[in-house]
């Protein structure tokens, strides 16, 4: 019998942990991606097409959008969306970074973003892209720059109006630069919906209309009501289930948004979102403000829009809750008919079981002297969206018990009273 060498002994141990470790490979990443568990610490929903008159068109250029986290965490991605659009959008190149003031970024903390392990993408009409997560130290609160480098020409069909001011440069990539020159400031957020967090927490989408949007709070200063309870939830020391500085709040309201007509949005702008688990809802006021203001929408058909948001919610274990729709006396959109509607809505939200919880932004906001108006030091102007102060009223009244068990008996197929 012919004995072999340790020479030969070891090629084949050799042999044997190489083939062990390619079969392991695939088997290890597959572990890691069950034990990831994406949260979304910011987002927006695409509000277009815009009207082609005021439709932004860039070329050669690249865009830092600054969006402001709610949660923090070490690994991080972003969604891209051409879900609006007719052509194709190549991305030439994504960045994200920690922003730090105007178009400029921390030094040392840009991570150039893959998408399939590629460094660019072309995302078809009407499509959506999720980038691969880098590793990146995002901290509760902060703001984040994404950078995101157009080579042809883009139209900007997927786009979202906002009072954050983003930049545009100059011709030329500029998506890692530190400091990036500045061609035009924009309040909107052209492509960008999401911005992931690989974190065990969960996310509350808070869907809504001008008055969630913040669309008459102070620029660059994260003060619509979302932005408050965001701030709360990082700071809260109370003994709640769940409230631990996790729970992000996810934005989704689109100034003119209506209950009745927005229902091919909720996939996209609820059930995508990464990690939710809660929904508010603020809306109804654009529905009652835009029929006919001596034979507005009947209080019956903008209920049967509430259960429709409800049962799809809790199909998917996602508690929902009702806020009621605000004071607008006034208002463009106010009609004594209208008001009837708005009182009958708000009766209905307060007394029905079928939402999970209330929030009462109507008794927060009215003007006691005068229930039908916003009080006078949280009108904007406009007699229907709050101001700073009041937006920051909202926030501070949404009771974070909310967050607690009454989730955990939906998400189990249950619904509960308030």
């Amino acid at each position: 019998m012919m004995r072999q060498s340790p020479v030969f002994h070891a090629l084949v141990l050799a042999g044997a942990l190489l083939a062990s470790a390619i079969a392991f490979q695939p088997a290890a990443h597959a572990q890691q991606r069950q034990l990831e568990h994406w949260t979304a610490t910011w987002g927006s929903s695409p509000a277009g097409p815009p009207q082609p008159s005021s439709t932004q068109t860039f070329a050669d250029q690249t865009l830092r959008l600054v969006v402001h986290a709610s949660i923090g965490g070490n690994r991080v991605r972003i969604r891209l969306s051409n879900e609006m659009g007719s052509t194709a959008l190549r991305v030439g190149q994504a960045d994200i970074a920690v922003r730090a003031s105007v178009a400029s970024i921390v030094p040392g903390t840009d991570r150039p973003l893959t998408f399939g392990g590629a460094p660019s993408i072309t995302i078809p009409p009407g499509a959506a892209a999720l980038s691969d997560p880098v590793e990146l130290n995002v901290a509760p609160l902060s703001d984040l720059a994404v950078s995101i480098y157009l080579p042809g020409t883009a139209r900007a069909t997927t786009t979202h109006d906002t009072t954050q001011s983003s930049y545009v440069s100059t011709q030329g990539n500029f998506a890692g630069a530190t400091t990036m020159p500045v061609a035009l400031t924009i309040a909107s957020w052209p492509f960008l919906t999401e911005v992931d967090l690989d974190s065990a927490g969960a996310a509350i989408v808070t869907l809504g209309d001008s008055i969630t949007n913040g669309a008459r709070t102070t620029p660059d200063s994260n003060s619509r009501w979302p932005d408050w309870l965001a701030r709360r939830l990082q700071t809260v020391r109370d003994p709640i289930p769940g409230i631990d500085g996790r729970l992000s709040v996810v934005n989704r309201g689109i100034s003119g948004n209506r209950l009745l007509s927005n229902a091919p949005e909720f996939d996209r702008d609820v059930l995508a979102t990464a990690g939710v688990r809660y929904m508010t809802v603020l809306m109804g006021i654009e529905d009652i403000g835009s029929s006919p203001a001596n034979a507005p929408v009947s209080q019956n058909a903008l209920i049967a829009g509430y259960r429709q948001l409800i049962a799809r919610a809790h199909e998917k274990g996602i508690a929902v809750y009702g806020a009621t729709l605000p004071p607008f006396e006034g208002s463009a959109l106010y009609s004594p008919a209208r008001e009837q509607v708005r009182q009958q809505i708000n009766t209905w939200i307060r007394a029905t079981d079928e939402f999970d919880g209330v929030i009462d932004f109507d008794q927060v906001l009215r003007d006691p002297a005068h229930g039908a108006r916003l009080l006078p030091a949280y009108d904007s102007g406009d007699h229907l969206n709050p101001n700073d102060l009041g937006s920051r009223a909202m926030g501070n009244a949404v009771p974070l018990t909310l967050f607690g068990s009454i989730a955990v008996q939906a998400r189990t197929g249950s619904t509960t009273g308030k």
